[in-house]
């Protein structure tokens, strides 16, 4: 009719803004000027001839946005610092929102132990219309309780914001979180959530730089190189996940994928390991320790069996034949150092994980392997060695893939999904 329609809201002040709003639109035989007249009550008893159309207004995502990842042995947490607030925002932002997002972006550390990669910040990003920076703060789960109660101080549920986290951490904490801190998760698949961060993040890329690398020359220290690689069409891939344990998975597109399979054997057997053997207490402690020893006192190599290499099935004398063989001489024990048990444990781990990567890569017929997870952090030894590994074994056949934000993509996922969700 051209007539504009009168609005009558079902909603009130302090409601969810996501209910149904009724609009009215009279048809021609009622004037359009008794309708402001009309209570919502009336309207409800009497019979009129009204255009009745139901419009459903869906939720603006409230601030701050969270993504976590509750992991074994770290906590990964990401979260999006909007850069365009504006001047009326900013007056009608409540304290503990102000609060929070200044104690998050203006620390690099958070008590003894969080800690906010800097370095991997991504700027400028554009989500849901708002503008913004990316933010990467990690911390170990055994942490989590004073992390829950530090949200609880900072009265995190009194902003009526939707926490998605992923990682086994997410359903063990999970009655922590309702009790302590008075918030509900949204627990979400960590393989999925995997997929999605890493998926996401190589789209994005790296503030202008390449998101994806791989290393030319990994055995030579002074030749080698990192360089970036375009994985602007990544599939299929094969996607090895080296957290505490390790999950493999083959990629075919980003709505289909599957877990070919794991091993126990991985980042938290490292440095479990380590403090073990050489009495380190940090993860960084023990690379350090290994980055400092020879491996070869411990592993037993094929030329120690044979005198050189096994020429008749192609193995090098420099080649593991036994991990820790040379331990079980006694002379050989009392001649090692910390730093080559801490080596021999990281090359142990190492080549194991490539291995069953190598084969799996093989069974599904695919030729570029991704290698993600936190047990790559700061671990240039290992993703070297996995570089020169698998292109040696495979025949220059598979190529070895990282990612800079290594272990974050499981919360890079969840907190994705918590955009979907609006």
């Amino acid at each position: 009719s051209g007539l504009s329609p009168h609005w009558y809201p079902r909603v009130q002040n302090g409601e969810e803004p996501w209910h149904p709003v009724c609009c009215l639109v009279p048809s021609p035989a009622i004037p359009m000027s008794t309708l402001p007249q009309l209570s919502p009550e009336t309207l409800r008893a009497g019979s009129w001839h009204y255009n009745v159309c139901l419009f459903f207004f869906f939720p603006i995502l409230v601030f701050p946005w969270f993504g976590l990842d509750i992991g074994g042995t770290l906590v990964k947490l990401v979260y999006f610092e909007p850069k365009d607030i504006t001047a009326e925002e900013e007056e009608e932002e409540v304290e503990n929102l102000k609060s929070i997002r200044k104690y998050l972006t203006s620390n690099v550390a958070y008590g003894s132990t969080g800690i906010r990669d800097v370095h991997l910040e991504l700027k400028d990003l554009t989500l849901c219309g708002r503008k913004g920076n990316l933010h990467f703060i990690r911390f170990p789960t055994h942490d989590m309780p004073a992390f829950i109660q530090m949200g609880s101080e900072k009265h995190f549920s009194s902003l009526h914001t939707t926490l998605c986290a992923t990682g086994g951490g997410a359903y063990k904490f999970e009655q922590d979180f309702r009790t302590v801190g008075d918030l509900q998760l949204c627990k979400l698949d960590e393989l999925d959530c995997l997929v999605k961060g890493v998926l996401y993040i190589d789209s994005v890329g790296f503030n202008g730089d390449s998101e994806c690398y791989y290393f030319e020359n990994p055995t030579d220290s002074e030749k080698c190189q990192k360089l970036p690689f375009n994985l602007e069409n990544p599939y299929p891939l094969l996607l090895v996940n080296i957290g505490s344990g390790v999950s493999i998975l083959a990629v075919y597109s980003k709505d289909n994928y599957k877990r070919v399979t794991g091993t126990s054997l991985g980042g938290g057997t490292f440095f479990g390991l380590c403090c073990l053997l050489t009495g380190c207490s940090t993860f960084e402690e023990a690379l350090e320790m290994a980055s400092l020893g020879d491996s070869t006192k411990v592993d037993k190599l094929v030329r120690d069996i044979y005198g050189g290499d096994y020429e008749r099935f192609g193995l090098p004398g420099w080649a593991v034949a036994s991990s820790f063989g040379n331990m079980m001489s006694k002379e050989k024990r009392e001649s090692v150092s910390k730093e080559d048990l801490a080596r021999a444990t990281l090359i142990t781990i190492t080549n194991n994980i490539g291995s069953i990567a190598r084969m799996c890569a093989l069974n599904e017929n695919i030729n570029r392997v991704v290698f993600v997870g936190n047990f790559l952090r700061i671990n240039t030894i290992s993703m070297r060695l996995l570089a020169y590994a698998l292109d040696y074994w495979s025949k220059g056949q598979l190529k070895a893939l990282f990612l800079e934000h290594e272990g974050y993509f499981g919360a890079v996922g969840a907190f994705l999904e918590l955009l979907n969700s609006a």
